[in-house]
């Protein structure tokens, strides 16, 4: 797998590092990272009920720590992924000109599933539907990258 791919939400405390340990998990060699486009929890833990949700399905996010998105992530990754239209604008709205990198909603991964975001289980409660949407955009987006 080539590239370094930037998973991105609000806080970085839930949907992002989840699909950081998910994606993982799914392509360990690959270079990923996560992000919030809020400075509300920076250095913070993931939220502790996604990391019970996560660890119960077998994925570690103990080690993560939230980090805001900044500019230079543009540089810094081949592929932003966003977990929301608003991550997505918030990200968009920091694009240096000129820059080229692309940046795509994590649910374009997951096309079938009747969702275009992946809701914030922080606000909604539903840590596993977070999960198993974040899982199956994960292996499509691995698809993607092993068809490369």
């Amino acid at each position: 797998m080539a590239g370094k791919i930037l998973f991105v939400c609000l806080g970085n405390i839930c949907r992002s590092p989840a699909a950081e340990a998910v994606f993982c998990s799914l392509a360990p060699k690959a270079q990923v990272d996560s992000a919030g486009t809020s400075g509300w929890h920076i250095g913070d833990p993931p939220y502790g009920p996604m990391q019970k949700a996560a660890k119960a399905r077998g994925y570690d996010m103990s080690h993560l720590k939230a980090r805001l998105f900044i500019a230079d992530d543009f540089d810094q990754f081949d592929l932003i992924i966003g977990m929301d239209d608003k991550n997505l604008r918030d990200i968009e709205a920091l694009r240096p000109e000129g820059n080229a990198t692309p940046a795509r909603l994590f649910t374009d991964y997951a096309p079938g599933v009747g969702m275009d975001h992946v809701p914030d289980p922080y606000y909604t409660r539903d840590f596993d539907g977070a999960l198993d949407l974040i899982e199956l955009a994960a292996e499509g987006l691995v698809k993607e990258f092993s068809t490369l």
